[in-house]
């Protein structure tokens, strides 16, 4: 049988822990926070003393923050790319009487990420901090030039990235959320912190999927792991470019502003990988082939090398003016 039969059979045969995945990770919709729970109510009375409220406390926040924040928004809003990649995944199914738990799993978490970008979309609006039009062209850019993370349609390497990706965007929120409200904005670090409690579930998530299909196939799920580390896992707005600008031109200046800002740094994606390593027991998985056995060593040996590559990098220290945040109280 080859791989990817052998995959769409692992995927068939898990499948029926996917309600379960649905029931613990995910938040039943008529619990859960609804972005107005965190933003001025419309029909009050208060709303416009609201408004200046937040727009009297966005002026103490930091320019680096801002960019990050909008750069984090912008990444939430292309949530229509995620949900077709990973409705295309091979073993997930939404169609007809094929339809099946994996493409129930992908709707109930498009749901919940849908309201990140919606709650910051619209505090920045509010907030007048922000060049809405420059923002709004970057999001329709990032959403028409798609993305490629590198993982085909192949459910192993899919499930490796989001694992890895969702807590990711877990760090950078909680530490967005943590300086927004050391910077006195607790209604913008609320919001974040909330977010961020969303990616950390998700991530608990992906990384029982990856652990579950490590168990019915050790070898192919380690070779997939392996994989995607030396290709590197990119960020989902990799290909993220400011009006008039080359896809991807704006992802390595936004990049360098999140690890200047200590938001989120190459150390923190060591710190995933020794996580994931450490969750998915690799030292102790056995009946692995040769292939993977040397995938196996070559994961556990790859923090090391990557914290001694990571110690030799430097970093721009020059402010980058994009121009989606003003600076200074004006629009740059």
């Amino acid at each position: 049988m080859s791989n990817k039969n052998v995959r769409i059979e692992v995927m068939k045969a898990i499948e029926s822990k996917v309600e379960g995945f649905i029931d613990s990770y995910l938040i039943p919709i008529n619990d859960i926070w609804q972005p107005t729970d965190f933003l001025p109510n419309s029909e009050s009375d208060t709303f416009l003393d609201d408004v200046h409220q937040i727009r009297e406390e966005a002026k103490e926040l930091g320019y680096d923050l801002w960019v990050t924040l909008v750069a984090d928004t912008i990444t939430e809003e292309a949530l229509p790319t995620y949900e077709s990649w990973l409705m295309d995944v091979e073993g997930i199914d939404q169609h007809g009487e094929n339809k099946n738990g994996w493409s129930k799993w992908v709707r109930h978490w498009t749901a919940e990420e849908n309201r990140h970008g919606d709650v910051l979309n619209k505090y920045l609006y509010l907030s007048g901090r922000v060049n809405m039009r420059e923002m709004e062209i970057t999001t329709q850019h990032l959403i028409a030039d798609g993305f490629d993370i590198g993982t085909d349609r192949d459910p192993y390497k899919n499930f490796v990235y989001t694992s890895f990706q969702e807590l990711a965007t877990n760090i950078s929120h909680k530490r967005v959320g943590q300086m927004c409200k050391k910077g006195g904005n607790s209604l913008l670090g609320k919001m974040c912190t909330i977010i961020a409690g969303d990616e950390m579930r998700h991530h608990l998530a992906y990384r029982e999927f990856v652990k579950v299909i490590f168990e019915q196939d050790p070898s192919q799920m380690m070779l997939a792991f392996a994989d995607m580390m030396k290709k590197k896992i990119v960020m989902p707005a990799h290909f993220l470019r400011e009006s008039g600008g080359e896809i991807g031109s704006a992802f390595e200046t936004f990049s360098n502003c999140a690890q200047r800002l200590g938001v989120y740094t190459a150390q923190d994606y060591i710190d995933i990988l020794k996580k994931l390593n450490s969750y998915w027991e690799l030292d102790s998985i056995r009946a692995l082939n040769d292939d993977a056995e040397r995938a196996r060593d070559y994961l556990m040996k790859l923090p090391d090398r990557l914290e001694r590559i990571a110690s030799r990098m430097k970093y721009p220290e020059d402010q980058y003016k994009f121009k989606w945040v003003e600076a200074n109280g004006r629009m740059v």
